[in-house]
């Protein structure tokens, strides 16, 4: 009888023991790994009602994208409610400068106004004034020509970057946090368990607080329910283990095998603490009635 680590590789918050024999002559380690023209002979008269005119902001460029040097600097209000009455909600490039005028960081943004409220509370000595390029077509590469363009602009004036554009910096743009690996069941499908799989499915449960079993990854739901399920979990900063019912490489006759452990037919699965708390369905009732973060501190 050997003991056996069942972990995630990526992700070292859980692990369970299990005693276990395999089948072959070296033991393995079990592991949870963890997209017509008119006419002119009398007046027109419309009866349409006219429709008000798109409002222009008088402190920003609202048309062909400008040279950096060329655009208008527009000063940042302290109260960031007061900055969409300011600057446009268009899609655009924008410039960022400390109350120094030094350039700190060039941007792209589907919301120029609502990139600039960000900027103003996460980093507001840095940011006090800011200049603003609307791209009248702004398809990803359009924002990306704008963006390049003003950099480089900076750069040939000053023979650097800025420094929010610099490699590695994350005052400006933060990074995602890398989402943790799904677990795996077993090592493949080719190696013979002696443990059932069963008391594998009720021992990860029941040394982890939140595992959801769903079609597909955490990453790459494949099913919407398990899309649903995944967003909750997300939004509720829990942290919960997952794995894939659909894999049967590594999780193979798991589908089955959690049926009748759960008793429960489809999936996806949630269990808290070592006990269901039963599918999207419900998961999703819960989370409307605000009654998850209540369940998940216990």
């Amino acid at each position: 009888m050997a003991a056996f680590s069942l972990s995630s590789p990526n992700h070292t918050g859980s692990s369970i023991r299990v005693s276990s024999i395999f089948s072959t002559q070296n033991t393995p380690t079990l592991s949870f790994y963890s997209l017509s023209k008119p006419s002119f002979l009398f007046p027109s008269i419309s009866l349409r009602p006219k429709i008000a005119a798109r409002p222009r902001y008088a402190n920003v460029i609202v048309s062909a994208v400008k040279k950096l040097s060329e655009t208008e600097l527009v000063t940042v209000p302290e109260e960031t409610d007061l900055v969409s009455g300011i600057f446009t909600s268009d899609s655009g490039v924008y410039a960022v400068y400390d109350n120094s005028g030094e350039l700190q960081f060039v941007g792209i943004s589907r919301n120029v106004a609502a990139s600039v409220v960000t900027h103003k509370k996460s980093v507001p000595d840095l940011c006090c004034s800011v200049k603003v390029g609307v791209v009248d077509d702004p398809d990803r590469t359009a924002l990306t020509q704008a963006w390049k363009s003003w950099v480089e602009e900076h750069i040939a004036a000053t023979g650097k970057v800025p420094p929010g554009n610099e490699s590695g910096n994350t005052t400006w743009v933060k990074k995602l946090p890398k989402k943790k690996s799904d677990l795996r069941l077993t090592p493949g499908r080719n190696v013979q368990l002696t443990v059932p799989l069963e008391e594998l499915v009720d021992r990860l449960v029941k040394e982890n607080k939140v595992v959801a079993f769903i079609k597909g990854s955490r990453s790459a739901p494949l099913c919407g329910f398990s899309q649903r399920v995944v967003a909750i979990l997300e939004s509720q900063g829990v942290d919960y283990e997952s794995l894939d019912v659909l894999d049967e490489e590594y999780n193979c006759g798991l589908r089955e095998t959690l049926k009748k452990y759960s008793n429960w037919p489809t999936f996806p699965q949630i269990f808290v603490n070592g006990e269901l708390i039963g599918g999207c369905d419900i998961l999703s009732s819960m989370y409307e009635k605000g009654e998850l973060s209540a369940l998940f501190k216990q």
